[in-house]
């Protein structure tokens, strides 16, 4: 993370170059500018020479080609709603700030969209919505974030289960490799087998082995009907076993929302109402529907059935109003968490459907062995769950219990056959753990196809594969909208 002086001196020389090219509206050095984009949503801080804005594509490439002559860092950044700090600029350097390329164009003959990185996740939904289509792909910061860091880190959601994530619905990139040469990985057609399949080398790479500069993005039909259902249960493994139960009758949910007793337990203090009358912080699972009407009438059937059969209490709601009510529960338990700890590890670990209950058993158990609030909720269709472990920052031995629990959550992920990171990606907060998910022999595979694309080494350097100790980074204290949601 330190950067020596001789460094700072070379970087500094090479931003006045580069401001000589680009202009002083491009090449930003003011306080203000360097601030904002020395951290992420990791909080992890560290301070860049210069936070340069494109407003044209071909700026880019300028900016890469004179960091490999001169030997700058650039991160490439969107809106800096990454959790791991896959946005820091580590090794200082350059930021590169793709907020400026934000066009999107929907294609409504086709079903594409044409966006550019710094397109906002929503407004891409929402324009889609407006010609008759679907962009399904939709992380909790959708809002906010953008479809280049969607892209970077290949970001999912709720909707993961039935429709995919962000790589399922990539057609084609435009882009510079980490050297600062113009390249297009596919075109706007629903076929491309010509040559290696490198767009998906892209699509999860954290920003380390190209700038991605514009997408075609698959659509799909808008669905014509949605329905919606709330459920809770005894405890969580009759919730995990009732969710299996679900799926073996093939019924693929749009949406299949799981939160323990503490996640409802949070929401229900935050919203100061019981959700279902006389069964306070019951694990639920929240369903959504969705197809044509005469789908849902046959599914709608047998999801009743299975209500019936497995949960201890139900709900439907009646209308989209009641839809959104119902939701409530969802939407406040992520920010009503820290009643239990003004911290939190916001783990997103995906696990394999047959393991659903051992994990909730053993995850019972790293609770009272750790002395931590560990709510936990996700997407059950998936497998893909957010473990929060809660901790108080001020409280050494939480600090240390709660280091010990992550380090433990990962090892039994592992052990499952599950994954570390099931959209978050590994940045600089996981890299501890990439070694109990891949070989010596995987990971140097990636650290030479990295090398092939970036030999100088420029291009957010410093993420994944070094293994960088979280716990003792400078960070910053600062709230984001996306942090409640």
């Amino acid at each position: 993370m330190a950067t020596s002086d001789e460094d700072k001196v070379a970087f500094v020389s090479a931003t006045r170059a580069l401001r000589r090219r680009l202009g002083s509206g491009v090449v930003r050095t003011d306080e203000v500018a360097l601030k904002e984009a020395s951290f992420d949503s990791s909080r992890i801080a560290v301070r860049p020479v210069a936070v340069i804005r494109p407003v044209k594509r071909e700026q880019i490439g300028v900016v890469l080609k004179l960091a490999n002559l001169h030997g700058v860092p650039v991160t490439p950044r969107g809106r800096g709603t990454t959790l791991m700090g896959s946005a820091v600029p580590l090794h200082g350097g350059w930021v590169l700030d793709l907020m400026g390329l934000d066009a999107i164009r929907i294609d409504a003959e086709a079903g594409l969209a044409h966006v550019q990185a710094g397109a906002n996740v929503g407004a891409i939904q929402d324009a889609a919505a407006a010609a008759g289509w679907f962009y399904p792909p939709d992380p909790s910061s959708k809002q906010y974030c953008t479809i280049g860091g969607n892209i970077a880190c290949n970001a999912g959601g709720m909707h993961g289960g039935k429709y995919g994530v962000t790589r399922d619905f990539v057609v084609a990139l435009k882009g510079f490799l980490p050297t600062g040469e113009f390249v297009e990985w596919g075109t706007a057609t629903r076929k491309f087998a010509a040559g290696f399949n490198l767009r998906d080398l892209w699509i999860g790479s954290e920003g380390m082995l190209g700038v991605v500069t514009d997408a075609v993005l698959r659509l799909l039909p808008a669905p014509a009907a949605r329905w919606t259902l709330l459920t809770s249960f005894a405890d969580e493994v009759s919730a995990f076993r009732a969710a299996r139960a679900l799926f073996a009758a093939r019924v693929q949910p749009a949406i299949c929302e799981f939160l323990d007793r503490a996640s409802v337990t949070c929401a229900e203090a935050a919203m100061k109402t019981t959700i279902f009358p006389g069964q306070p912080g019951r694990p639920v699972i929240l369903l959504e529907l969705a197809g044509s009407p005469a789908e849902l009438r046959d599914t709608k059937k047998t999801v009743l059935a299975w209500a019936a059969a497995h949960a201890a209490g139900h709900r439907a709601a009646k209308n989209r109003a009641e839809a959104e009510a119902l939701w409530a529960v969802r939407r406040k338990c992520s920010g009503a968490m820290f009643q239990m700890g003004d911290a939190k590890l916001n783990e997103d670990i995906t696990v394999p459907l047959g393991a659903y209950e051992e994990f909730a058993v053993w995850l019972e158990k790293l609770r009272a062995s750790s002395g931590l609030a560990i709510p936990t909720f996700g997407h059950l269709a998936d497998g893909n769950l957010h473990v929060n472990i809660m901790y108080h920052k001020a409280v050494p031995a939480e600090c240390r219990a709660a280091e010990k629990a992550v380090l433990a959550l990962m090892k039994k992920v592992v052990a499952l056959g599950g994954a570390i990171s099931g959209e978050h990606g590994i940045g600089l907060a996981k890299t501890p753990f990439l070694r109990l998910q891949h070989s010596a022999a995987a990971i140097g595979a990636m650290r030479a196809v990295k090398h092939a694309l970036d030999p100088k080494g420029i291009l957010n350097p410093g993420k994944m594969f070094e293994v960088f100790e979280v716990w003792k980074a400078p960070r910053v204290t600062a709230s984001f909208p996306w942090d409640h949601k």
